[in-house]
């Protein structure tokens, strides 16, 4: 991992796609302010916030490897999010 500020970049970068993905869905489908799309925003944000928390914890004994798997955690979850998005 290169930085933390790269991390927190990323975790930035992919919840924020995976919600503009969400209203791009939306807005092609006329379906502006959906249950379903609405959910995955909601998702977004709430990742968005623990991860971040987990990223400024600095009470971990082994902080690479916390922020490895704080890495990993957004992968997984990235992943989960975009499967629901093409599932919509």
């Amino acid at each position: 991992m290169a930085s933390l500020r790269d991390l927190k970049r990323d975790i930035n970068y992919v919840l924020g796609d995976i919600i503009e993905a969400v209203y791009i869905w939306e807005n092609e489908n006329n379906a502006k302010g959906s249950k379903a799309g609405e959910e995955i925003i909601d998702e977004a944000i709430a990742t968005f916030d623990v991860l971040i928390a987990k990223v400024n914890d600095k009470s971990v004994e082994n902080r690479k490897q916390h922020l490895k798997a704080v890495n990993k955690a957004l992968e997984e979850k990235g992943r989960v999010l975009i499967e629901k998005i093409n599932n919509l």
